[in-house]
């Protein structure tokens, strides 16, 4: 599917299992926060819908993210990381994060991860392990504070030419369903922001604007979409 820490690798615990319904943390769109000038650190957790797989370096989510930010608090500076890869899966994440030991003095962190375990059809059950050791180390490395972490939902690439290619795109969207929903109610549980983003992803049969030319990621449009979501949170967090 195209589609650093401290010096001891963090330990994947089985973690309790979440079963209260999700809810969506949402955030007043018309209000825009004020922040402090200042040097900001932003690091951007994820798979290849973080790196921006098939579209350019300043058209993924990421730089879209900092460079709004930017343009709404003049005279302050954003510093991005990205840790991310094409094809990664949760595992894939976090030896990743272990091999580049990122500080722990972020300002504000984001996870996106999931795509992968659902296409490489790894047990769901990997995801419900490693996901809460991936959100609790995103904190660690915001500081050790949960209010600097967003968890991003994943999108459904059902909706794309290459999903409708598949033997069964509602599969797809199915599993991705259960992936999401356990992502977010760890994230309730955990107090964290979860933006979700996947019903942007899911218009992209009826807008092909929103698919990348490889017919299967988010086009520069749909990282956008994202941002126009992602960034007025991440204003908040940084007041």
């Amino acid at each position: 599917m195209s589609c650093s820490s401290s010096e001891e690798k963090f330990q994947i615990n089985d973690p309790e299992i979440i079963t209260n319904d999700p809810e969506i943390i949402t955030n007043d769109p018309t209000v825009t926060p004020t922040i402090p000038n200042g040097n900001y650190k932003i690091l951007a957790l994820g798979d290849s819908y973080t790196i921006g797989e098939s579209v350019c370096d300043t058209c993924r989510f990421p730089e879209q993210l900092k460079d709004s930010l930017a343009l709404k608090k003049e005279g302050s500076t954003f510093d991005l990381d990205i840790i991310a890869g094409t094809g990664w899966t949760t595992t894939n994440l976090i030896n990743a994060i272990y091999n580049e030991k990122p500080t722990n003095d972020y300002d504000l962190v984001t996870l996106l991860i999931g795509v992968n375990n659902q296409y490489q059809q790894k047990p769901f059950s990997l995801y419900t392990i490693e996901f809460p050791q991936l959100l609790d180390k995103a904190i660690e490395l915001a500081k050790g504070d949960k209010a600097n972490v967003i968890v991003i939902s994943i999108p459904d690439y059902a909706y794309t030419p290459f999903g409708q290619s598949t033997s069964d795109p509602a599969k797809i969207s199915n599993e991705l369903n259960t992936y999401n929903a356990f992502a977010e109610n760890y994230s309730n549980q955990k107090e964290v922001s979860f933006i979700y983003i996947t019903d942007i992803t899911r218009q992209g049969l009826i807008n092909p604007e929103l698919v990348a030319s490889d017919g299967l990621h988010p086009s520069k449009l749909a990282y956008s979409k994202f941002v126009e979501l992602l960034s007025p949170v991440a204003m908040g967090k940084l007041e």
